[in-house]
């Protein structure tokens, strides 16, 4: 099929109207893709179609030329320097964001950690609170034990055995008590052992109250002892401590216990023994009781007597015994006696008496002041 021959371009004011020439000619728009679109037609039913004929375009002579410009195709994403900017910041944000998250984890675990230690301390300071009051009821029961046993100590002021009270043994205990000021465990001991030196005490004046109400022995020695030393020397008449018995000692005191007097009893069953001469002989034996509790005096008063204890005891006698002499006539009938000498036949003078009064008078438990 020939196509239409083309209509030849003239002046748009000769075409006729509705031409594609003319001006009110409906133009047709282009297709996306810069062709001219297919008009509606038979195709629509499904009928075949003939070729469209070319269509003759007038145009003028003074038009321009149009460019035929091609349709936008798909739209290309386009990264602009906004985006990227964001997404820079976004990224700055979380890295600052994550970081003042493990800065807060770790701010955290400090923080956890300062807390645990403030409790560590507080339980540290309880214990130390608890540990100081412990140590003031040691401290305070330790004074009260020490008061306790310097009371009881009191009892014994001018009892004649002056070791009965061991001043320098609680001086001892006074100074532990302040050097363990801060040790409970061993403050504990402390208070223990002044306690049992109280007990002691406590015990050694009960005993001389039941020895001084008491005569055990009935005898003349065992009275004059419990007079002498008011209860706190006591005496036994036994069967050959101080001999053999046949060396006529009658009456003897051991320096490991000397607040037992010993008395012979085969000495105390001769013919000629009475209760005079009992009695010298307990103030001879009593002598050395003070003798050994009162060691320092002692020491002091014996160069008086040649350093001779048995002479200074015979003098004791002779001093406070009214009447004491050392040989005696002992009659047993009215026709029968006994030259009894009791001592070690030597009598003292008046400086030599003198010097017994003053050791006497040096003797015995003095007070004294304690302190930590």
């Amino acid at each position: 099929m020939e196509p239409d021959p083309p209509v030849p371009v003239g002046d748009p004011d000769d075409a006729p109207a509705g031409s594609p020439g003319s001006a009110d000619a409906m133009p047709v728009a282009p297709a996306e893709d810069g062709f001219a679109s297919t008009p509606p037609g038979p195709a629509a039913t499904g009928a075949p179609v003939a070729a469209p004929a070319p269509v003759a375009i007038a145009v003028p002579a003074s038009a321009p030329v149009p460019t035929l410009v091609p349709a936008p195709g798909p739209a290309r994403p386009r990264r602009s320097r906004g985006a990227v900017v964001a997404i820079w910041i976004l990224g700055v944000a979380l890295v600052l964001a994550l970081a003042a998250c493990a800065w807060g984890a770790v701010q955290f675990v400090l923080a956890q950690d300062r807390i645990s230690q403030q409790q560590d301390r507080i339980r540290e300071q309880q214990d130390e609170i608890e540990q100081q009051k412990e140590l003031i009821e040691k401290k305070e029961t330790f004074g009260a034990a020490m008061t306790g046993l310097m009371d009881t100590a009191a009892r014994f002021d001018g009892v004649l055995t002056a070791s009965l009270v061991p001043w320098g043994a609680y001086e001892s205990l006074a100074q532990r008590g302040w050097t363990h000021r801060w040790d409970a465990t061993a403050m504990n001991r402390d208070i223990e052992q002044v306690d049992a030196a109280h007990a002691e005490l406590e015990s050694v004046l009960g005993a001389a109250d039941a020895e001084a109400t008491s005569n055990a022995t009935g005898t003349a020695y065992e009275s004059v002892i419990d007079r002498l030393g008011r209860g706190f020397v006591r005496s036994i008449v036994d069967e050959q401590y101080c001999g053999t018995g046949d060396d006529g000692i009658l009456g003897c005191v051991a320096e490991d216990d000397p607040y037992l007097v010993h008395f012979d009893a085969a000495g105390n069953g001769q013919p000629f023994m009475t209760d005079e001469l009992r009695i010298g002989v307990a103030y001879h034996e009593f002598a050395h009781v003070l003798q050994f509790t009162n060691p320092e005096a002692t020491a002091a008063a014996l160069p008086a007597f040649g350093g001779d204890d048995e002479f200074m005891a015979d003098c004791f006698a002779l001093t406070f015994l009214d009447g004491w002499k050392l040989n005696h006539r002992v009659w047993v009938s009215s026709y029968e006696y006994w030259d009894v000498s009791v001592g070690y036949g030597r009598t003292c003078d008046a400086a030599q008496q003198q010097a017994v009064r003053d050791w006497y008078a040096q003797l015995g438990v003095r007070l004294q002041q304690v302190s930590s």
